[in-house]
């Protein structure tokens, strides 16, 4: 039982210190793990905080599309997080991907809802969305956990006078008054919504403390201008606008007013230098020129008054009511066809407004067309024994000069959305704003064709999709490239790379050397690389043929890979029959041989997303929407991040009118890489 020289009491002995060390050595390895596990999760915080810093970085130099990325990875490591669904939702904002924002910040509130800037950034997405009064409850919400902070009380309040509820707007601005009682820039928004809300005589007094605290704005004496003018008080409207001028003034708006006063004082030599001024300044604003045009009808210069005007109506056609006074001007230049027809758009958007009747009816007259004189007579007669009833039906279009805007204040980033504020940091420099990648910037405006993304194929050449998200990867086609029995490992990609002429060179040779060992000994893999290499000097007919011999070869995983390539080159080599006008029109029978193709390798591989894809595509250009519709869908159950299936499939529902199913998808598509979604987002919204 014990070993020779050892008594019991030293045995036991000799096992009790054979447990101690077994102790220790527990207790190094648990100590050990202990470490470790700190390590891990300590390397983990660091990496997603690198990653997150990265994200931020380009976010801030406005590279919004890759910004996005870090951001999805982010997310990925550690969901929880509420800060990466932020600044994701910021970089969406930018590209005007509003619904995808939305999404966005919610998930962000979900997951901390004591963020002010989370509510703030919400806040304007549902404004950009035309939900002012969820802005405002989030505005609101923002302030109950930041009430000191000016931006989110500005744009409570601007919201507030949008629901033209201005009593609440005038109370936010008067807390902020009251505590920046000699800001200008607060009593200049005192009095824009004092004005909305019709109170003149209190928008004049905060235009007056404005313009005391800041007196060298021309847009605060331009505000008190346009005020003044609207009260009629012409005298002090003019100082107050040639201050504005003064003090450098390039608002347009400016002049016209000033030209206005002039008109009304027939000092009609000072109007046209100001209206010349304003046309000088803003050569495409339509009121410029229908002021002058009508001020020149007053001095009796016809011609260049018809022109004006005509001016204006070309700038803007759906003012209607300047018809009225080019008829004006075309009665004294006997144009009485030409009156008729204003007077006769100007009746089909104003039906109750009698002059135009009476002026339509003296042209017919000096046309000596007197059933059609008495016809506008007429109904003119009939319209003004109803003079009350019509009132209440609709308003009278007003035809004089009008006055115009005041000078737009300069532009406050308040009123914006602002990615720096959303981060609690400063605004970029303009230096620092300076970017040439396609990628880079408001991705959206730039123009992007509205064609589905093409189909993924297997090739040994394929550019980087550094962006997307897709997982171009599948364990049949990774299984095959380990065996090494092709020249080069497949790859997965809808953009292949164009061969040089070395290459092409290259690729005979092998066709050539392949062509020989087939002669010899064929088999399927012969057979298929063969197949590839046609393909890629696009000797498609060649190449459909050696898939056919090799797929009557094998079965199981390895024809799932030849079917699927089959189908892609036939494919391929329609489109080049068609492009080359050797075959003008196709036939459903031309898609099905590939359909089947398809189907063949979703019966050996069902999971073969890429199959899925491939044959939705095809269904579109037969118009089969719903069949496409479905194939994309189970494409994206198989790989969620499939980048070009959620981006055809959000076209595909655009184009058969469910917008909102596709913008989320297409939304979804800029998120996992696509930036040309974002241009279509704008586009369709």
């Amino acid at each position: 039982m014990f070993r020779r020289g050892l008594t019991p009491r030293k045995a036991a002995g000799k096992v009790k210190g054979e447990r101690r060390k077994v102790k220790v050595k527990v207790r190094r390895y648990i100590a050990t793990l202990i470490v470790c596990t700190f390590s891990l999760c300590t390397f983990s915080q660091m990496n997603t905080d690198r990653i997150t810093a990265i994200g931020r970085n380009a976010l801030y130099f406005e590279d919004y599309v890759l910004s996005i990325q870090y951001f999805n990875q982010v997310i990925r490591l550690k969901p929880y997080l509420s800060e990466p669904y932020l600044y994701r939702a910021i970089a969406k904002i930018q590209l005007e991907d509003y619904q995808g924002a939305l999404r966005d910040c919610n998930a962000a509130i979900e997951r901390n809802p004591f963020a002010p800037s989370e509510y703030y950034t919400r806040g304007y997405v549902y404004r950009q969305l035309g939900k002012p009064e969820l802005a405002e409850q989030d505005y609101s919400e923002a302030l109950r956990f930041s009430p000191e902070n000016r931006t989110y009380m500005l744009l409570r309040a601007d919201t507030r006078a949008s629901l033209k509820r201005y009593d609440e707007a005038l109370a936010d601005l008067d807390m902020m008054l009251n505590r920046e009682p000699q800001s200008s820039s607060l009593w200049s928004e005192r009095g824009h919504v004092c004005i909305l809300s019709q109170d003149t005589l209190a928008a004049l007094k905060a235009f007056e403390n404005a313009a005391q605290y800041d007196k060298f704005n021309p847009a605060v004496w331009s505000a008190l201008g346009v005020t003044n003018l609207m009260l009629n008080r012409e005298d002090e409207a003019y100082v107050q606008l040639t201050q504005a001028i003064n003090l450098g003034s390039k608002w347009a708006g400016d002049y016209l007013n000033r030209g206005l006063i002039h008109y009304h004082r027939h000092n009609y030599r000072g109007a046209l230098s100001d209206y010349d001024k304003a046309v000088s300044i803003s050569p495409n604003d339509a009121q410029c020129y229908y002021n002058r045009g009508v001020m020149r009808q007053e001095v009796g210069d016809y011609n260049r008054a018809l022109e004006d005007i005509s001016h204006a109506i070309l700038l803007e056609p759906e003012r209607t009511e300047m018809r009225y006074q080019r008829a004006l001007v075309e009665m004294h230049l006997r144009q009485w066809g030409n009156v008729i027809s204003d007077m006769d758009t100007m009746i089909a958007h104003y039906p109750y407004f009698l002059p135009a009747y009476y002026l339509a009816a003296q042209a017919k007259t000096e046309l000596g067309d007197a059933k059609g004189a008495y016809q506008y007579r007429h109904r003119a007669k009939e319209l003004e024994d109803r003079k009350e009833q019509i009132q209440a039906q609709q308003s009278q279009p007003n035809t004089d000069m009008q006055i115009a805007d005041a000078q737009p204040r300069k532009k406050d980033n308040r009123k914006e959305f602002s990615a720096s504020t959303a981060q609690n940091k400063p605004e970029p420099t303009e230096d620092e704003q300076k970017y040439n990648s396609l990628t880079r910037g408001a991705v959206q405006k730039r123009y992007q064709d509205v064609v589905n993304e093409p189909n993924i194929v297997l090739s040994y050449y394929g550019q980087d999709q550094r962006l997307r998200r897709t997982n171009y990867y599948h364990a049949i086609v990774d299984q095959l490239n380990r065996t090494q029995q092709l020249p080069a490992a497949l790859r997965f990609t809808n953009q292949e790379t164009a061969l040089t002429a070395e290459m092409v060179d290259f690729h005979f040779t092998e066709i050539a050397r392949l062509s020989q060992q087939i002669d010899m000994a064929p088999n399927a893999i012969l057979y298929f690389s063969r197949a590839i290499e046609f393909a890629i000097v696009q000797d498609y007919n060649s190449a459909i043929d050696d898939c056919t011999r090799a797929a009557n070869m094998v079965s199981g995983e390895l024809e799932a890979v030849i079917c699927f390539c089959r189908a892609n080159w036939r494919y391929r080599l329609l489109e080049y029959q068609r492009s080359t006008g050797e075959q003008e029109n196709t036939s459903p029978m031309d898609y099905n041989v590939m359909l089947r193709d398809y189907d063949q390798v979703l019966r050996l591989q069902p999971d073969f997303s890429f199959a899925l894809y491939n044959k939705a595509n095809i269904l579109c250009t037969q118009r089969e929407w719903k069949d496409a519709i479905n194939c994309y869908t189970r494409a994206i159950e198989i790989d969620g991040d499939f980048a070009e299936a959620y981006f055809n499939r959000g076209l595909t529902y655009i184009y058969i009118g469910e917008n909102e199913k596709g913008l989320d998808d297409l939304s979804k598509a800029g998120e996992l890489g696509i930036y040309q979604a974002y241009n279509m987002i704008s586009r369709f919204k």
